[in-house]
């Protein structure tokens, strides 16, 4: 037999009758001879709720304390669809991340996995269970429990699979697969059958919500197929493997990403001398500010201006520290702009095709949309533009690489 590991997030089992609800699939997918391990999220709201409870007490919540909170969660949720699953006949147990030993580093509310022992679930799974085991948290080498950041539940999902060496892992959510762009903005936009790990970790890092990067990062580095499905409706979903059936023979582009969640900063007149780059953003990331697109200009006068782009959530704390920096420097100042957005087209096709960016390019200026920033790789394109533009920009260059229609 098979194993199928499933992922239902909070929405999936955000109530009684969604628990009922999810426990009639699995029932499903157990009568037709799957192996199942089942791994569930918080219900929805759960986890804001404790760290609200929590900060009322303290507002510097104890890391370690925290961790012991809100993994409570889960808890509550494997136990009633342990029950729901008991309550239909089926053999069903519930574990705790630490039961299951789902061994990870030492920090608290962002850990990473080291290891999983499997044995317990192979045990169960043999003797016909259903495995229910809490997402989203593990423990360290000394027992404490940890928890492994946003879209910890996918990552847990997603490592079981590789250790039970699992068919599929299939992850759960309010959409019913991977879309050519974010059908709220498109209306013409597709889902796609399959795109492969690479599209999908381009398209996760650029701003697309459907799955978390770490759980792409972790599925296609120990080769494990996802399906991104819908938990409210029956359907295919969207198969991410390393290969896909698309006619290669074409410039196909998989999908259309933006993040709306960008700011630019230049620090202008800097001396040009080596080292001046590792001086700027060494000391953005100490601050653990991430940077996306950089982009040095020398002018004749042999200085520098130095740009590049951080979460707009950062924008503030990144500008302060570098006008900091830009006294040190000598340099001229610095200028931001935290209305700006992220716009990418991503595609394997591009290996092989030239013409992209030069579509790309050609359709924004046509909309008379002007580009601020360029970065490229093998298989995407991504331009800064002004955020009131994003939705005419994604809309028309899905249009024009004619991603709503089926290939």
């Amino acid at each position: 037999m098979s194993i199928i590991v499933e992922k239902y997030g909070g929405t999936s089992v955000g109530s009684i009758e969604r628990i009922n609800a999810v426990a009639e699939k699995v029932s499903k997918s157990y009568a037709a001879g799957d192996q199942m391990v089942i791994v569930v999220s918080a219900m929805s709201g759960e986890t804001n709720r404790l760290l609200e409870m929590a900060k009322e007490i303290n507002p510097h919540l104890p890391a370690r304390e925290a961790d012991v909170l809100v993994s409570t969660g889960e808890q509550v949720t494997i136990a009633l669809l342990c029950m729901a699953l008991i309550k239909r006949g089926l053999q069903a147990r519930s574990y705790t991340g630490g039961q299951v030993r789902i061994e990870t580093d030492t920090s608290h509310g962002r850990a990473r996995i080291r290891n999983i022992d499997d044995s317990r679930i192979r045990r169960d799974l043999d003797e016909g269970k259903i495995i229910v085991v809490a997402g989203y948290q593990g423990v360290d080498n000394e027992g404490n429990i940890t928890t492994l950041g946003r879209g910890g539940s996918d990552v847990s999902a997603v490592a079981l699979a590789a250790a039970l060496k699992a068919l599929e892992c299939r992850i759960y959510t309010d959409v019913d697969g991977v879309y050519t762009a974010d059908p709220r903005i498109v209306p013409e936009a597709r889902r796609m059958d399959e795109v492969t790990f690479e599209e999908m970790l381009e398209l996760s890092s650029l701003g697309a919500k459907v799955l978390q990067i770490r759980s792409v990062e972790f599925a296609g580095k120990y080769k494990v197929p996802l399906r991104v499905l819908s938990s409210f409706e029956d359907g295919p979903g969207t198969l991410i493997s390393y290969e896909v059936k698309r006619n290669m023979e074409r410039a196909v582009i998989a999908g259309i990403a933006h993040n709306a969640d960008e700011a630019k900063l230049t620090i202008t007149g800097v001396p040009d001398h080596p080292g001046v780059a590792h001086t700027i953003l060494g000391r953005i990331a100490k601050k653990g500010i991430n940077v996306d697109m950089i982009i040095q200009n020398v002018a004749a006068d042999k200085t520098t201006d130095f740009t590049f782009t951080v979460p707009r959530t950062d924008y503030e704390n990144a500008k302060t520290l570098l006008k900091k920096v830009s006294t040190e420097l000598a340099a001229r100042g610095v200028t931001g702009d935290n209305t700006i957005a992220k716009v990418s087209v991503v595609g394997v096709g591009m290996r092989s095709h030239t013409g992209v960016a030069d579509l790309m390019f050609a359709t924004l200026a046509q909309e008379g949309i002007n580009i601020r920033m360029i970065s490229t790789s093998e298989i995407k394109v991504s331009v800064i533009i002004d955020d009131k533009y994003t939705e005419l920009a994604v809309r028309a260059l899905h249009k024009a690489f004619e991603l709503d229609q089926k290939k």
